[in-house]
């Protein structure tokens, strides 16, 4: 499959094509980031993964030759660090608190190259389920073997699409639905039609104990007009990596992430982009791309106990 295949039902996908590819873009950027004599994230494998997927475009950006982009107020290079640190930092933070308040378990949805299974300061007896496509799993997990790193908390890695049931996988996979779960869909709601992410926020609400948490994108898809797709995608063709984000994304109407979890008895705390970055020491760019949005940002929601 080609990066500028259309989305279909049952369709499927490496780390150098479709949704596979913007998981490779995404640590390319967390990879930048972590560059330099003042750093804005230390993830050590991110670099070493984007180099072993090979895609000659994330490759090149790693190395700083896109020079291109330097022009675009959201796509030049301090721009890049600073969105993809204020997004790593936000679900960083959110199972580092979760951790630390006695939640063992976590559950990585659409894990693509994230490597927080092996960089995170885990408490004592965590165990981490990284769910994603086989390839993407059997990809990462062999790589970062053969780099030599070690996960920080037991690592159950589990090859299941989500469109799949990943819930009965993860469950013989010694999921326990009793205990509160640590969840996040980072980076993912927008590659699934809306009555699949309807779909997954009712699998996590049936698995979740009270007292679980989840983190997501807000995103406020209101605000947004028919052709943003088209408008970001445009704006990407600077780095020449063919990813055709419009066909992608599925857009249209959906639910708010915000108001679904809320209606099935979780508890929402929202952080706007611009505060998320102001928490940073940043400035949210002053952007077409960045207004698209309007109010969206970064969504953790508690699963309420019931006195």
């Amino acid at each position: 499959m080609s990066t500028t295949d259309s989305r279909y039902d049952g369709d499927s996908w490496d780390l150098a094509s479709s949704v596979g590819a913007t998981a490779t873009a995404v640590a390319a950027s967390r990879a930048t980031a972590s560059q330099g004599p003042s750093p804005l994230l230390d993830d050590p494998w991110a670099e070493p993964l984007v180099r072993a997927v090979g895609m000659d475009v994330f490759v090149k950006l790693v190395d700083g030759e896109l020079t291109a982009v330097e022009e675009d107020p959201m796509l030049n290079r301090q721009a890049m660090n600073e969105q993809i640190a204020v997004r790593t930092r936000y679900f960083d933070d959110f199972f580092t608190a979760a951790s630390n308040s006695g939640i063992h378990q976590a559950v990585i949805l659409a894990s693509g190259l994230d490597t927080r299974a092996y960089r995170l300061p885990w408490t004592a007896g965590t165990v981490v389920y990284e769910i994603d496509q086989p390839e993407v799993i059997a990809f990462k997990t062999r790589t970062l073997a053969d780099l030599g790193a070690q996960p920080t908390a037991e690592r159950r890695a589990l090859a299941v699409d989500l469109r799949d049931d990943w819930p009965a996988v993860l469950r013989e996979a010694g999921f326990d639905p009793s205990a509160p779960t640590a969840w996040s869909a980072e980076g993912l709601l927008v590659y699934l039609p809306p009555e699949a992410q309807d779909r997954l926020f009712d699998h996590v609400t049936a698995l979740s104990a009270p007292g679980s948490r989840i983190a997501t994108e807000h995103m406020d898809m209101r605000a947004l007009p028919d052709d943003w797709a088209e408008k970001l995608t445009e704006r990407t063709k600077h780095f020449g990596s063919g990813l055709n984000l419009a066909e992608l994304f599925y857009t249209g109407e959906r639910n708010s992430a915000a108001d679904y979890l809320a209606a099935r008895g979780w508890h929402n705390e929202i952080v706007k982009a611009s505060e998320a970055y102001a928490t940073n020491g940043f400035e949210l760019p002053d952007d077409v791309l960045t207004s698209f949005g309007g109010d969206s940002g970064y969504l953790t929601s508690t699963l309420e106990v019931k006195e």
